[in-house]
């Protein structure tokens, strides 16, 4: 059963969230906050699988709340999924950087949203259609290069799966496109997370973007 705790300082917009959640067979609402500092005490309390926190909550934003999360030693486990009114806003590079497994605009289809609570409980990274668009956008707009040689610590497999990553590619379909097993892509892809010193998998999206190891369609 994946655990999840809801941050939104909308209470319809909560209720509609926990109504969806709760109708699974595999996961259920454990905890609901109206504002960041609540979001993180909760989640030091109840220790949920995934938390799924609004961008912008009153006393205390959902990035602080993140950042809150991942400094926690006991909440290692806990995955972030941000939620947001807009297609994309500048908090998305903070919210990867911060430590988020997924991204999601509000008016996403149910079906996306269950399926990205389920890729985060699973160690995945999932964005929107529209927020990882427009990311690969911003790059393209302003190629950056600061981290290209520390994919030169990488090895060949390793660099070759952080760009699959980086194109939203979950480990199954890695070890598919790849003939290795799952397994296998699971151990590359935790080696590579080692190497360049980030939490999880949103960490090697915003690496391979940041590094240059992966060119947007229509970049230079």
């Amino acid at each position: 059963m994946i655990r999840v705790l809801l941050a939104d300082d909308q209470p319809l917009m909560r209720g509609g969230f926990r109504a969806l959640i709760d109708a699974e067979d595999d996961m259920t609402v454990v905890a609901e906050a109206a504002d960041g500092p609540t979001a993180v005490r909760l989640a030091g309390e109840y220790r949920p699988d995934v938390a799924l926190l609004d961008v912008e909550m009153p006393g205390g934003d959902g990035i602080s709340a993140v950042k809150a999360i991942a400094a926690d030693e006991r909440l290692a486990s806990l995955r972030v999924v941000m939620l947001t009114n807009y297609s994309f806003d500048a908090y998305v590079f903070d919210a990867l950087r911060a430590g988020a497994a997924g991204y999601l605009v509000k008016d996403t289809e149910p079906e996306e949203l269950l399926r990205c609570v389920r890729a985060a409980a699973a160690g995945e990274t999932l964005l929107s259609p529209q927020i990882a668009a427009k990311l690969v956008a911003e790059y393209v707009a302003h190629p950056p290069s600061r981290l290209a040689g520390q994919v030169e610590g990488l090895t060949s497999r390793e660099t070759e799966i952080v760009a699959l990553v980086a194109r939203g590619l979950t480990n199954g379909e890695i070890a598919e496109r790849l003939f290795i097993s799952p397994a296998t892509a699971k151990t590359h892809v935790h080696r590579a997370m080692m190497k360049l010193a980030v939490r999880d998998r949103a960490g090697l999206v915003v690496f391979a973007y940041e590094s240059g190891l992966v060119q947007p369609k229509g970049a230079a």
